[in-house]
């Protein structure tokens, strides 16, 4: 595969009809996940995963024993599969929320799966129940793939970056609701409690977290990386590469994909990025870096 087709363009503007579709259903499934899942922390049971194929949830527990949910973003499929056995499918086509939400829950009622979810989306301003939202019903297979072949380029370098800290650390994973794939490192100490159902939990700890984000409201696609708590003069630290710089609106160092992907080593540009920026952070919040890395 060549440089081009592993990071793909992927203009805000010509996609976003399918990035909000696409959003909603991957809330869709990844709820199913939540409701049955046993709870974790810093709601890691809630998350997808980057796979061979596209997102998937991961073995989900059902009486019989577990089935699975995934995105076939290369033969754009959703598929369920089951230990017993059954499976089901359906296409990934151009299809309102409300007719995908049907779709999928008369799929798992078909194979012996209950579960009921809560149909309000999570993270959206003024978002419509699932079971209504007739509105969005775009899917653009070339663009999900796109999207898809990102996430797999930019896992593979979290992984990396992820290999090298033997302190408590998250699996590199797709959270629905923000709809950006992220990797989490944490300090071993408690932070400043925080009000909220999502954010409380997410962010008990001090942690130190990076990521990818198609973007959204002006902002281009981007790579991210923040700490919190944001320890003091964070913002005025210089990080690298040169093309990254500190956003104020998210409080958060931000690196625009076009830098990476027109760079001569995407892989090697990013990976330098998440590691100058977890370097400040650690560094000035006095993270115990001889216990926390190899």
């Amino acid at each position: 595969m060549s440089h081009s087709e592993r990071w793909p363009a992927l203009p805000l503007n010509e996609w976003q009809d399918t990035y909000r579709t696409l959003h909603m259903w991957t809330q869709i499934v990844g709820k199913v996940r939540m409701a049955l899942s046993p709870p974790m922390n810093h709601w890691w049971h809630v998350a997808l995963y980057v796979n061979s194929r596209g997102l998937t949830t991961g073995p989900i527990p059902y009486a019989p024993g577990v089935f699975e949910i995934q995105f076939d973003f290369q033969k754009h499929e959703l598929n369920i599969s089951t230990s017993e056995g059954p499976s089901a499918s359906r296409p990934l086509r151009a299809e309102s929320v409300a007719g995908f939400h049907s779709g999928i829950f008369e799929a798992l009622e078909s194979l012996g799966i209950a579960v009921r979810i809560n149909l309000k989306p999570q993270e959206v301003a003024d978002g419509v129940p699932f079971d209504r939202d007739f509105a969005n019903c775009s899917y653009d297979p070339q663009y999900a793939s796109r999207f898809w072949k990102i996430l797999v380029s930019s896992a593979k370098v979290l992984e990396r970056f992820r290999a090298k800290f033997t302190g408590k650390c998250s699996p590199v994973h797709f959270f629905w609701g923000s709809f950006d794939l992220a990797c989490t490192r944490f300090s071993g100490r408690p932070a400043p409690a925080r009000k909220g159902v999502i954010s409380g939990p997410a962010y008990s700890d001090e942690v130190s977290s990076a990521g990818f984000w198609p973007g959204g409201g002006g902002v281009d696609p981007a790579f991210y990386s923040y700490t919190v708590p944001q320890p003091p003069g964070m913002e005025t630290q210089p990080v690298h590469p040169k093309s990254a710089s500190w956003n104020r609106q998210f409080s958060e160092f931000i690196l625009r994909y076009d830098d990476v992907r027109g760079a001569e080593s995407p892989e090697e540009t990013l990976y330098e990025f998440l590691e100058s920026t977890y370097d400040v952070g650690a560094r000035l919040a006095k993270w115990d870096r001889a216990k926390l890395e190899t």
